[in-house]
């Protein structure tokens, strides 16, 4: 049984150097030309990586309007790999108004390099190639740091009052902007709000940022705090700055009210009364500390339309040496997977078929026929279960996955209520095509995105995946048949066939992009603080 899996690990490259380390990307470009005399573009930067000749995207910047000179405040995360040359591409669109989606985007120009060119650097300016290599007036800037390995994150929210009026005939659109001081002088973006139009009392949304990007882990590390009033042809207005450190905003923790002068530097020069141009107030700041243990649960498809196991056009096909597509994904995702789970045990289950004795349509049995334990050791021993599984049942359907990812919110809601934030269910599902019950599972997943649990569904084998983009969030907000939305997003959609070839970064990047995110903001939402990993000993059990 292990020839299988060792083999389906050195079809996929996965015995390959370890990741040296994890690395942030900052952009700005600058020289963006104009679309007319009366607009600039909505620029976005899209990050792409290189994989067996082929490009995926892995991140991309929000959207700045109105910008000729865009700074982004998106932090781009990627791993690097010392031994492997990793090509990335960074490619600059103009996003069409209320449309962040690339579809009808114009595309302005590229830059390809390697992160290790990138990294050696710290700091890489290169022109942007339109169509054609031809070289334009825009560049591209990239600059490289290296994590220290504080996971920490910090939610802070501002907000200011009695702003300086700079607009004529309305009042001022006023955003934040909060940099890092560098050891060498320079200056890092860390955060920009959102604009708060015609208003010169705003309260800001609050924010997630991780200790490494907001000081580098430094807590005397000094910060500076600017406030802008937005202009919609990108020439916003200074109102006004102030500079602190995180040692100094934590003193909000302790029953403090911090608030800083906003200072213009010439009108303090000129004015001889001047006091300031405002008052920004820091409303909260809390430390969220992640020590969580993840629980990863492997659910595979097995209806009828993967295939006869005995042929071998078939998805499940077996082959006493050769992995199939399902085991291909097994590997692949399981391999980058595994090691969020704490005890490396994993439940696995299976949906769509007709399984012993009797012979019945199931859509939530154990692989390894235990329903008081579907637990595999590691993801052999999910190899191992699946394969002895296969000859025992019989392929049927429909593809259901709503009972499935309710049997796990049943075991993620038990564990909610708990209120001590010991674990995190990750569901992968496996399977060949569209679903047939989208309503229920669109229900299922609106009421799971309360609970402590993400999903992450890949598309195995060359059907057209279109219609589960839907249950992915990015292109918008997942309603319930009922119009409930998710209260967060939860689900992330991979298809495998455009990651078969790509480099076990590549894939990483794409199936937990949004994992830390969605673990951070459940948390933060229930207002729940996780435990230390040495406040307890794993006591992990699974409610079948």
């Amino acid at each position: 049984m292990s020839n299988i899996y060792e083999s389906a690990e050195a079809t996929l490259g996965f015995i390959s150097s370890p990741c040296l380390a994890k690395v942030e990307l900052r952009v700005a470009c600058r020289g963006i030309s104009d679309r007319d005399a009366l607009s600039k573009p909505d620029p976005c930067v899209v990050l792409k990586m290189q994989s067996h000749g082929q490009w995926f995207e892995v991140d991309r910047t929000e959207v700045i309007r109105s910008s000729s000179m865009p700074v982004f405040s998106k932090i781009l995360l990627v791993d690097y790999y010392f031994e492997e040359v990793q090509r990335l591409r960074f490619e600059l669109h103009d996003i069409s108004s209320g449309n962040n989606g690339l579809r009808d985007a114009d595309f302005l120009g590229a830059m390809e390099c390697t992160l290790g060119q990138i990294v050696s650097q710290r700091k890489l300016t290169k022109a942007l190639l339109k169509q054609g290599n031809t070289s334009g007036k825009s560049s591209i800037t990239v600059t490289a740091e290296e994590l220290s390995g504080n996971d920490d994150y910090v939610e802070l929210s501002f907000s200011a009052r009695k702003l300086d009026d700079k607009d004529f005939f309305s009042k001022s659109d006023p955003f934040l902007e909060i940099f890092r001081i560098n050891d060498d002088g320079t200056e890092s973006l860390v955060h920009r709000t959102e604009t708060i139009m015609n208003n010169l009392s705003p309260v800001w949304k609050s924010f997630k940022v991780s200790l490494n990007t907001l000081c580098s882990g430094d807590h005397d590390r000094e910060l500076k705090c600017t406030v802008w009033d937005w202009d919609s042809n990108g020439k916003h207005d200074f109102i006004g700055e102030f500079q602190t450190t995180f040692k100094e905003t934590r003193a909000e923790q302790e029953g403090k009210q911090l608030q800083w002068e906003c200072i213009n530097p010439k009108y303090q020069m000129k004015k001889k009364n001047y006091r300031n141009s405002g008052v920004v107030i820091l409303n909260h700041c809390k430390i969220i500390k992640i020590f969580v243990t993840y629980n990863l649960l492997n659910i595979y498809n097995f209806t009828a339309s993967n295939g006869d196991p005995r042929n071998s056009c078939s998805l499940h096909y077996i082959h006493p040496y050769q992995p199939n597509e399902y085991l291909k994904a097994l590997v692949a995702v399981g391999e980058i997977c595994q090691d969020y789970d704490s005890d490396k045990m994993f439940p696995a289950f299976g949906f769509g078929a007709l399984i012993p004795p009797d012979f019945k349509v199931s859509h939530d049995f154990a692989v390894n026929f235990d329903e008081d334990n579907p637990e595999c050791a590691g993801i052999q021993g999910v190899v191992e279960a699946y394969q002895n599984c296969l000859p025992k049942i019989q392929l049927y359907g429909p593809t259901n996955i709503a009972p499935i990812i309710q049997k796990v919110a049943s075991s993620a809601s038990e564990e909610m209520h708990t209120k001590e934030a010991m674990e995190y269910f990750i569901l992968l599902i496996l399977t060949d095509g569209v679903i047939t019950d989208m309503a229920d599972t669109r229900e299922a997943i609106v009421h799971a995105s309360h609970l402590p649990m993400s999903v992450i569904i890949v598309g195995v084998g060359n059907a057209d995946f279109t219609d589960m983009q839907i249950l992915d969030g990015d292109d918008g907000i997942l309603r319930s048949p009922k119009g409930e939305p998710v209260l967060r997003d939860i689900v992330q959609f991979v298809p495998f066939k455009d990651f078969k070839h790509a480099s076990p970064a590549a894939l990483a990047k794409s199936v937990l992009a949004e994992v830390p995110n969605q673990v951070v903001d459940y948390y933060n939402a229930k207002g729940i603080k996780p435990k230390c990993m040495s406040d307890y000993e794993s006591t992990r059990t699974f409610s079948p």
